[in-house]
């Protein structure tokens, strides 16, 4: 492959513009490479949580770590590596990223226990919080404004691609090779993405590298945020009046609180709190987390219907589940191209109505629906995803300065990361309280009566987000 000229595309520290027209081009397909890794990543794990569950001998409540503590890691420590891109450069924090992503997916595949694989997953996610706080981050600062809804939507078309190849993927090599090969797949995958994200992005020195960065505001969001996660996840098994959730809820109050009081005092804060003055801003953060609890709410509820309610393989389970993600990829870039022509406002409320439709529809099944009708509900709930997403990361990153870049896709994936943190909570509390001490065979009635109060959540959290991204200016 002829390397592309990027020489025009490099711009000096404090200044912002976009590279010429080839080679922004470049810079989104070497972003992309990543974000369909990742994706994929995620997808793939999700999908093989019952036979993850199988292999280990253990119940739901500890496999469910293995999603948790990842998305944990990454809310805790997104605002931390957007704020090091903007003070060193978001191309070599992107980097390192990869470098540590590879690292923890290696030692996922050879985790002897269910302990050690979700100490392992905490690992791989300081890699990918590295990579999602600074890739939005790169692609706003090389496209204009007027074609940045379309790259966002490019780059969410080819996170829904890696969506779409995870669990068709994940259950095939779970099925035929073990599930340990789902984590080895990285390896080509991510050394790839890394050559090509080294020689394509153009390198930046930070735009604010005389600033410090802020280490107690750091620790005190991670704690904060964590403690604050971690409570609610597992209120529901350990009794939410329970000494250890009340103390972690109250730790996550006193360090959120204290980090609030850090930030708005400091000359040079990880978090600009300025940023939430913007109402556009606002609404698109508060819409993004609302929006993800229902995804992942989804996500891991779906593979439990399946492989575990009606009896299909991991590979089964995997085709029917890409209907979601296929539909996401191909409305994205459009929805994404729309809205750089009429705003945000409408195709973002839209969409979340769109998706409340769609979880009705699956709380509606049961264990004599088709093919078909399961295939449509997620083919629906993909249509709303993908209507709402670019037009929602559109608005909160141009209504950010660009000094201000990276802690903006931080808060962007923090948005995300959280709302799949709590997504998986919710959706997990009222299934294993519902499921508690019934049988759990295939075609159990009690199974099936779990899963539709936990769609019916969502579809409800869905319409407030469609109200509240109602509230939008643009």
């Amino acid at each position: 492959m002829a390397r592309p000229d990027l020489a025009g595309s490099r711009q000096p520290a404090g200044r912002a513009g976009p590279p010429g027209s080839t080679a922004k081009w470049w810079i989104l397909f070497a972003i992309g490479i990543g974000n369909f890794m990742s994706a994929l990543d995620g997808s793939v794990v999700n999908t093989i949580l019952p036979v993850l569950r199988r292999s280990f001998q253990t119940d739901i409540a500890t496999i469910e770590w293995v999603v948790t503590v990842y998305l944990l890691t990454l809310s805790g420590l997104l605002l931390s590596f957007g704020r090091l891109g903007d003070l060193r450069g978001h191309k070599s924090v992107y980097l390192t990223g990869f470098a540590f992503f590879l690292l923890g997916s290696g030692l996922c595949g050879l985790a002897p226990s269910a302990g050690l694989l979700i100490t392992f997953r905490g690992f791989q996610a300081l890699g990918a919080a590295m990579l999602s706080a600074n890739s939005p981050a790169i692609l706003t600062r090389n496209f204009p404004s007027s074609e940045r809804g379309r790259a966002l939507g490019v780059q969410a078309t080819m996170t829904y691609l890696g969506l779409t190849a995870g669990p068709s993927l994940g259950g095939w090599m779970a099925t035929a090779l073990g599930w340990r090969s789902v984590f080895y797949i990285n390896v080509p995958v991510g050394l790839f993405a890394i050559l090509m994200s080294a020689r394509l992005i153009p390198a930046d020195s930070g735009e604010a590298q005389r600033e410090p960065f802020d280490f107690a505001g750091a620790l005190l969001f991670l704690a904060g945020l964590v403690s604050l996660l971690l409570g609610l996840n597992i209120g529901h098994a350990w009794g939410w009046a329970s000494p250890r959730v009340l103390g972690l809820l109250a730790a996550a109050s006193i360090c959120l609180a204290l980090f609030i009081l850090v930030e708005a005092r400091r000359a040079s804060p990880m978090l600009d709190l300025r940023l939430f003055q913007h109402p556009t801003f606002r609404v698109a953060v508060v819409s993004a987390i609302l929006n993800y609890m229902c995804i992942y709410g989804i996500i891991f509820l779906m593979p439990f219907y399946l492989i575990q309610g009606r009896g299909l393989t991991a590979a089964g389970a995997g085709l029917i589940l890409t209907a979601q993600p296929l539909v996401m990829a191909a409305v994205a870039p459009i929805s994404g191209s729309i809205s750089d022509r009429v705003g945000s406002r409408l195709p973002g409320s839209f969409g979340l109505a769109v998706m409340a439709v769609g979880l009705v529809l699956l709380a509606r099944l049961g264990a004599a629906s088709t093919t078909g009708s399961i295939a449509l509900a997620l083919a629906v709930t993909g249509l709303g995803t993908g209507i709402f997403i670019s037009p929602n990361s559109s608005a909160l990153m141009g209504s950010a300065p660009q000094a201000r870049q990276g802690i903006a896709a931080g808060i962007l994936a923090s948005a995300r990361n959280v709302g799949m943190v709590l997504g998986v909570g919710f959706a997990g509390a009222v299934f294993t309280t519902l499921l508690a001490g019934a049988p759990q065979d295939v075609s159990s009635p009690a199974l099936f009566a779990a899963f539709a109060p936990s769609f019916y959540l969502l579809a409800g959290i869905s319409i407030l987000g469609a109200l509240v991204a109602a509230r939008q200016q643009s």
